[in-house]
């Protein structure tokens, strides 16, 4: 049988086993407490961002919202095109499951709600209506 035997002494004699050990468990520990720190500053990605207001703004503007639907996003927490707009299509397709069969069948547009929303904030009306067009037509 053949043993297999490591060296892990430095060439002055000293263990460098336990160093390297210390070294990973160290790095190990700084990757979790930056990655929890990261969670905890990060918040919420969806509608209640930091510069997002509660002041409801006339989502049915977007391309696939009518007023029914603008009411599911209200009772949701997303009032504006800047929470519409940082809202993962995860999150909005759910919204439209929950509501049932008759909104189920918009699912398939929500994809483009945020981008659509993000030019709605910027104030680039034109490109959003240009975009709405191509939508309609079904380019």
């Amino acid at each position: 049988m053949i043993a297999l035997q490591i060296n892990t002494s430095a060439c002055d004699g000293s263990d460098v086993f336990v160093t390297w050990l210390l070294w990973l468990i160290g790095a190990f520990i700084l990757g979790f407490v930056l990655g929890w720190l990261l969670k905890k500053c990060g918040g919420n990605k969806d509608a209640n961002v930091v510069g997002s207001s509660n002041k409801k703004e006339d989502l049915t503007k977007i391309e696939g919202i009518g007023p029914k639907i603008q009411e599911l996003l209200y009772k949701d927490g997303i009032y504006n095109y800047f929470a519409l707009s940082r809202t993962a299509t995860e999150r909005l397709h759910q919204i439209l499951v929950d509501a049932g069969p008759a909104y189920y069948t918009h699912k398939d547009i929500a994809y483009n709600w945020p981008a659509q929303a993000m030019l709605a904030e910027q104030g680039h009306w034109d490109d959003l209506k240009k975009w709405q067009g191509v939508l309609k037509e079904g380019v």
